[in-house]
C-alpha cells in the first residue's frame, strides 16, 4: 500500500472519528437551540475557516465560478449541509435520549446507500463480496436500531419518523460525498469550500422561513452562548478538519471504499455516549461488533484485490 492510500485511509478514518464524537456533543446542544439554528450558526462558522483556507491555498481566484457548473455544486452543498444537517439532527432530536446511538448508527447504512447510488449513476455493480459485506453491517445496523424488537420500533410512529429522517440525512451526505468525483480539476479545499458556501443559501433561507413562519422560534442570546463550546467543536473540528479530511480522503480511495469508513462513527459514539452515562445494550453491542467486524473484513478484501490487480503490471514492468 503507497503512503497516499495510507493518506486517504488516515484521513477517512479522523473524520469518522470526529463524526463519532459529534452525536454526543450534539445530544447536549439540542437541549438548548434548534436543530435548524445550530447548523446555520455550524456551517456559517465553518463555512467563513473554509473561505479564509481557500484565500490561503489558492488565492481569490478560486471563489471565480464563471464556465464552472456552480448549479450542480449548489445542489450537492444543498444535499451535504442542508439535507444532512437539519434531517439528521431533527432525527436525532426525536428519537429522544438514545438518540446520538441511534443517529450514529444508521450513518452505518451509508455503505449500502452508497454503493446503491454509484451503481444507480455511475453503472458500477459492486463486487458480490463487497455487497455481502455491506449486508452484514446493515445486520448490525438494524439490531442497533431496534435493540432486538423490530415490531416495536415498526410499530412506534416517533421511532419510524425519526429513522427515516436519518436514513435521508444519510443519503444526503452519501450524494455529496460522490459529488466530489463530478469535479475532478478542483481541489478538495475548492469542493468542500464552494460547496460550503452555496449550500449554506439554502441553510439559511430554510432557516429564515421557518422562523417566519412560527415553525421554529427565534433563537435567544443566552441559548447561542450556551452552545458556543458545541458550535466550534461541530463547526471546526466536525465541520472544518473532518469534512476536508473526509473530501481529501475520498479523493484519494475513491467514495466506494471511503464510505465504508461511515461504520467507525457508531463505534466512536457508543464509547463517548458510555462515557457520559448513556451505555448501550447488550444486543446494540452485539450489532456494532457485527458493523466494525464486517468494515474491517471488507477492507482486508478491498486490499486482496488491489494486489491481484495491481500484480500483472508490476510483472510487465519488470519483463520491459
Amino acid at each position: 500500500m503507497n503512503n497516499s492510500y495510507s493518506k486517504g485511509l488516515v484521513c477517512c478514518l479522523f473524520a469518522t472519528v470526529s463524526w463519532g464524537v459529534m452525536f454526543p456533543v450534539m445530544t447536549d446542544a439540542l437541549t438548548h437551540l434548534d436543530p435548524f439554528n445550530f447548523t446555520t450558526f455550524r456551517y456559517g462558522i465553518a463555512g467563513i475557516a473554509f473561505a479564509l483556507l481557500l484565500i490561503f491555498r489558492e488565492g481569490s481566484g478560486a471563489f471565480n465560478l464563471k464556465g464552472e457548473r456552480w448549479g450542480l455544486a449548489w445542489l450537492f452543498g444543498t444535499l451535504g449541509f442542508a439535507g444532512f444537517g437539519f434531517l439528521v439532527f431533527l432525527g436525532q432530536h426525536l428519537a429522544g435520549p438514545g438518540g446520538a446511538l441511534t443517529a450514529s448508527i444508521m450513518m452505518a447504512t451509508m455503505p449500502m446507500l452508497g454503493l446503491m447510488t454509484i451503481w444507480a449513476l455511475k453503472k458500477v455493480r459492486p463486487s458480490t463480496s463487497t455487497f455481502g459485506f455491506i449486508l452484514l453491517s446493515f445486520t448490525g445496523v438494524i439490531l442497533v436500531i431496534t435493540n432486538g424488537n423490530v415490531s416495536a420500533v415498526l410499530n412506534s410512529p416517533a421511532s419510524l419518523t425519526a429513522n427515516l429522517l436519518l436514513i435521508a440525512g444519510a443519503l444526503c451526505w452519501v450524494l455529496y460525498t460522490i459529488g466530489g468525483s463530478y469535479f475532478p480539476s478542483w481541489s478538495p479545499v475548492r469542493y468542500t469550500t464552494m460547496t460550503t458556501l452555496l449550500g449554506m443559501i439554502s441553510v439559511a433561507t430554510t432557516d429564515v422561513v421557518l422562523m417566519g413562519t412560527g415553525t421554529i422560534a427565534i433563537p435567544q442570546l443566552t441559548s447561542i452562548i450556551v452552545v458556543v463550546p458545541h458550535l466550534m467543536y461541530m463547526a471546526l473540528i466536525a465541520g472544518l478538519m473532518a469534512v476536508l479530511c473526509w473530501n481529501v480522503g475520498n479523493k484519494i480511495i475513491t467514495p466506494t471504499n471511503g464510505v465504508l469508513f461511515m461504520d467507525v462513527v457508531p463505534v466512536t459514539a457508543f464509547i463517548v455516549s458510555a462515557l457520559n452515562g448513556v451505555v448501550p445494550t447488550h444486543i446494540q453491542i452485539t450489532g456494532a461488533v457485527i458493523t466494525a467486524t464486517a468494515l474491517v473484513l471488507n477492507n482486508l478484501n478491498q486490499r486482496k484485490q488491489l494486489q491481484v490487480k495491481t500484480t500483472p503490471v508490476r510483472m510487465n514492468n519488470a519483463v520491459r
